[in-house]
């Protein structure tokens, strides 16, 4: 899908923002992605495909830009300085059939003048006088950079006196590849032509091939030695003014400023950091982890035997509620939470090291750091629970649940074996001519018999009871561990959630890279040797 060099700045400050509202990049980089320009000169228009060819003239104060511009008009169009000349404003001169629809809505009106032509030779091109660059007054230089976004060609003045500003060197620098450039040696009557041939020497290490440069004299007799080259400069822009170069200017024009949202886009990815980054935390938050872990559950010993004692002596009172501030307290005090934090923090530092953005991390441990507390107390209190609930392993349990059967089912057994006994004994004895009776020994015998019949299961009972205090230490233990478990997971669960958005917000920014560099990879045919060639950076 092609796509605007306005739509990709679009998809290009929504991803900024997203990032920053995550915290991902700094303030001045998100700075430098929602403060992109995409105005263009077809910006201008309503109807950009037959717009003029928008030339304007750039350069520092008393380089003679306004007297070239009503030499154009051939009248006073733009004001010219006596004492100290300065350009103050923006002049446009066009001719009468061309409508701008849209001015630079950031721009006062009164900055603004606007001069009309009949002209049908200069009928496809504006010319603009821009403020002198090099003012002091800050607003001269603001309504300079305001409407650079919207120039085609810029006619770079200079003079001999002043070729070598370093002002204009830095727009030109700045600016480059933006725009087609002509360059003016006004006043060169009043120059050496060892000036003119540094003036293209310069040009030449800036970057230009064969730069395009005319030399303009402002005198009002001009000698045959005097060279002026101003109506050549006004046929070349003459013969620019097509619908073909405006088109090749306009994409060039975008397909730089797309390199160089490119550029800030791949900066900008930079700062979210390594992509493997994530698998070295996780190593090193569990080698730390382990150690701490190991420390907390020396320092927590003596804490569980004590809430076990308290459990085994207030076994009849379990579902008390002031047992459960009195768990965590003992169990994670200020001395764990610190160590916790202090893992935590040693963590975030170890992100910062490996170069990845660390307030996201803070920002997702920080419910971890909060919650600990509450982490050990809901997880040991239902582990201790569990256990006083069924104490004991399931052999104990099963051998209580026979042996309390047996409690009852041997006594009634025995003693329904003595009596059986007895009615036999005593059916026999009515029998006989002389009555007997079971005996002494039988009588001992049968009450040790029910006596152990009864005593063994009971005996059996108590031994395999199991402790209130050992089933608490084993629950308290076992939920401690259970919480720190939570705790550790909780931790690799948010190093995976920040690097499940970090590859997200990559990914995103890599499509708009990859549709910036698919679009200006794309060649625009420009002839060679032409002066269009010769004008581009």
């Amino acid at each position: 899908m092609d796509y605007e060099y306005s739509e990709l700045v679009v998809l290009a400050k929504d991803w900024a923002k997203q990032v920053a509202d995550n915290a991902w990049i700094p303030e001045s980089a998100y700075t430098s992605l929602s403060g992109f320009d995409d105005r263009t000169p077809d910006s201008l228009f309503i109807d950009a495909s037959a717009r003029p060819l928008i030339v304007a003239f750039l350069g520092g104060t008393g380089v003679g830009k306004s007297t070239l511009l009503n030499r154009l008009a051939k009248k006073e169009i733009a004001r010219t300085g006596v004492v100290r000349p300065t350009s103050k404003e923006v002049t446009l001169f066009h001719h009468d059939s061309v409508k701008i629809a849209h001015l630079p809505s950031t721009l006062p009106i009164d900055k603004i003048k606007i001069a009309e032509h009949a002209e049908e030779k200069n009928k496809h091109i504006i010319w603009i006088d821009m403020p002198d660059f090099d003012s002091t007054e800050q607003s001269n230089q603001q309504l300079v950079l305001e409407w650079l976004p919207h120039i085609d060609v810029l006619i770079y003045v200079v003079s001999p006196e002043r070729y070598r500003d370093s002002k204009a060197w830095k727009i030109l620098q700045s600016e480059g590849g933006r725009h087609a450039w002509i360059f003016v040696l006004n006043q060169s009557d009043r120059g050496q032509i060892e000036q003119y041939q540094d003036f293209i020497k310069q040009l030449e290490k800036a970057g230009f091939t064969n730069p395009l440069v005319y030399q303009s004299c402002c005198a009002i007799e001009k000698s045959a030695e005097q060279i002026d080259e101003f109506d050549n400069l006004q046929a070349t822009l003459q013969n620019l003014a097509t619908d073909n170069t405006i088109k090749h200017l306009e994409l060039r024009g975008q397909q730089v400023r797309k390199e160089e949202l490119s550029k800030i886009l791949q900066s900008t990815l930079r700062l979210l950091g390594p992509e493997t980054v994530t698998q070295e935390l996780i190593i090193f938050w569990q080698s730390h982890w382990h150690e701490l872990e190991k420390l907390l559950l020396e320092a927590t010993v003596l804490p569980l035997q004590q809430i076990a004692e308290y459990y085994a002596l207030n076994s009849g009172n379990l579902a008390n509620k002031d047992t459960e501030p009195y768990l965590h307290q003992r169990l994670w005090d200020k001395w764990s939470q610190t160590r916790f934090d202090d893992a935590l923090d040693a963590l975030i530092l170890q992100a910062d090291y490996l170069s990845l953005p660390v307030i996201p991390l803070k920002q997702l441990f920080l419910p971890i750091r909060a919650n600990a507390e509450k982490i050990i107390e809901e997880k040991t209190l239902l582990s201790v629970r569990k256990s006083l609930i069924k104490p004991g392993n399931i052999v104990q349990r099963s051998i209580i649940k026979i042996a309390q059967l047996a409690e009852i089912i041997l006594p009634i057994a025995a003693m329904g074996w003595v009596g059986y006994q007895v009615f036999i004994e005593f059916y026999e004895s009515s029998l006989e001519a002389v009555p007997h009776y079971v005996g002494t020994d039988f009588a001992i015998n049968s009450i040790m018999l029910i006596a152990i019949s009864w005593l063994f299961p009971y005996f059996l009972q108590k031994k395999l009871k199991p402790s209130i205090e050992k089933a608490a230490l084993k629950g308290l233990k076992r939920g401690f561990i259970i919480a720190l478990q939570s705790l550790e997971l909780g931790v690799l669960e948010q190093l995976k959630s920040n690097a499940q958005t970090q590859e997200s917000l990559r990914k995103k920014g890599m499509q708009i890279i990859n549709k910036c560099q698919t679009e200006s990879e794309r060649e625009i045919a420009i002839p060679e040797n032409s002066d269009l060639e010769r004008m581009l950076l």
